[in-house]
C-alpha cells in the first residue's frame, strides 16, 4: 500500500438530519441516505487501498433522543442487517463489525450483528466497523472494568498503555488506531469519538452535510493528508 495512503480512517458521519430538513424532508429520510452513503464510502475506501474505516453512527447521547426517532433508527438497522443488504459487503469482500454498548440494542439487532460479523470474518478487502452505541468514554471506562475482572487491581496498576489498547472495543478485534478523523455537518468537535485512539489522529472538518458527502472531497482530504508529515510528538 503506498505509504501516503491512510491505514485507517474515522468518519463522524453527521448532518442526516439537518441535510433532510433544509431538503423539506422528514428527519429520518436523511438517515437513510446516510445509511446509503456508508456504502458508497465503503467503495471510495476500497478503491483507494484503506484498510479499515470506523464509521460512527450511533453514538451513547443519542439514545436521548426521542422514542420515535430512534425507532426509526433502530428500523434501518434491521434493514442495514438483512441478507438483502449484507449481501453487498459480500460480495465487495468487506468484513463487518460493530463497536458499542452492543447489549443496549434489541435482541433481535444484536443476533443481527453477530451473524453480519461471523459470515464476513474471513472478508480481507476492508474492514468497515460501524460505532453504534458507542461513546469513547463508555469505552475507555469499559476496557478498564474488563481489565479488573481478567487481571484485578494489581494487573490495572501494572498495565501499561500498550497492554491497555488491547482492551479496547477497536483493540479486541485489532483494528489500528485512525489516522485521519474526518467530520461532516459544519461542526467542528469530535463528540466523544474514539478518545483513546484519536490521540494522533489527523483531523478534517467538512461542510458537507453526510448525505451530500462526495468522493471528489473524499479524494481531496486523501490528497491533503499525503502532504502532512507527521511528528507523533517526536
Amino acid at each position: 500500500m503506498d505509504k501516503n495512503v491512510p491505514l485507517c480512517v474515522g468518519v463522524i458521519a453527521d448532518g442526516n438530519r439537518r441535510w433532510a430538513r433544509e431538503q423539506g424532508l422528514p428527519g429520518f429520510v436523511g438517515h437513510k441516505y446516510g445509511y446509503e452513503k456508508f456504502k458508497e464510502m465503503a467503495l471510495w475506501a476500497k478503491e483507494a487501498g484503506i484498510k479499515y474505516v470506523i464509521i460512527y453512527a450511533f453514538s451513547t447521547e443519542n439514545w436521548g433522543r426521542s422514542e420515535h426517532e430512534i425507532g426509526r433508527l433502530l428500523t434501518l438497522f434491521r434493514h442495514a442487517l438483512s441478507p438483502k443488504e449484507t449481501v453487498f459487503f459480500r460480495k465487495e469482500g468487506i468484513r463487518i463489525s460493530v463497536i458499542g454498548e452492543r447489549e443496549r440494542l434489541p435482541q433481535d439487532i444484536q443476533e443481527g450483528i453477530c451473524s453480519a460479523e461471523r459470515e464476513s470474518a474471513d472478508f480481507s478487502e476492508l474492514h468497515f466497523i460501524f460505532a453504534i452505541s458507542y461513546g469513547g468514554r463508555s469505552e475507555i471506562l469499559s476496557s478498564a472494568k474488563d481489565i479488573v475482572r481478567e487481571k484485578g487491581a494489581e494487573g490495572m496498576l501494572s498495565m501499561t498503555e500498550d497492554g491497555f489498547e488491547k482492551f479496547l472495543w477497536t483493540g479486541r478485534i485489532h483494528v489500528p488506531d485512525p489516522d485521519i478523523i474526518i467530520r461532516t455537518g459544519k461542526q467542528r468537535r469530535t463528540s466523544n469519538f474514539l478518545l483513546w485512539q484519536a490521540a494522533y489522529s489527523e483531523l478534517y472538518f467538512s461542510d458537507a452535510y453526510w448525505p451530500e458527502f462526495s468522493k471528489e472531497e473524499f479524494k481531496t482530504i486523501l490528497g491533503d493528508y499525503s502532504e502532512r508529515k507527521r511528528n507523533f510528538g517526536k
